[in-house]
């Protein structure tokens, strides 16, 4: 055996060792990690057209505990039932609103349909809710995923996706590259 096979030989064994499986799979988790994370957050909201909120109060436990993030889909309040859990404006036309689970379904005294929502924690039920308050029915929910998108503005969201995305296609250029290089050298051998 030749010095030059010995070198190519310990070469080959750092690339199957341990530490660079371990490598492996650890870049591999955190890839997985970072791109479930966008999905979850940005990607699938934005497809369904939904919007995703964060819990903040205790008032849906145990179902929605705090720093929930609730992903809400827009829906005819027609279609809203009773036990089905929505998200409303406290005041129409206002940003801030509430999530929590239909409990009735009435009319007020001109004929209009009105909603009665109750958190899950709650003993009181909220006061009527019109039609027009309602923002949509909750999608899908996240534990602990609200911390994150309370913490992140829309913009820093869409620099984040960016980044994750240029990075995935680094990787993709890098990869690409190690493979033709690794098939060059086998041809010249």
């Amino acid at each position: 055996m030749t010095a030059g096979n010995r070198i190519r030989n310990r070469g080959q064994q750092e690339r199957t060792g341990i530490w660079w499986w371990c490598g492996q799979v650890l870049s591999w988790l955190v890839l997985f990690t970072v791109l479930a994370l966008i999905a979850i957050m940005i990607v699938i909201p934005k497809l369904g057209g939904a919007t995703a909120f964060t819990v903040l109060t205790g008032s849906m436990r145990p179902h929605l505990p705090p720093g929930t993030l609730a992903v809400v889909k827009p829906i005819d309040p027609e279609q809203l039932r009773i036990g089905d859990v929505a998200t409303y404006q406290l005041e129409s036309g206002e940003p801030e609103v509430v999530t929590h689970r239909v409990s009735a379904i009435g009319a007020s005294l001109g004929g209009e349909a009105q909603f009665i929502f109750r958190g899950d924690a709650n003993n009181t039920d909220d006061e009527p809710v019109q039609p027009e308050q309602i923002r949509g029915k909750l999608w899908y929910s996240v534990p602990y995923l609200g911390y994150v998108n309370s913490a992140l503005s829309i913009q820093q969201r869409t620099w984040l996706t960016w980044i994750a995305a240029g990075g995935l296609i680094v990787y993709s250029l890098v990869m690409f590259v190690g493979a033709w290089r690794e098939r060059r050298r086998k041809e010249l051998r």
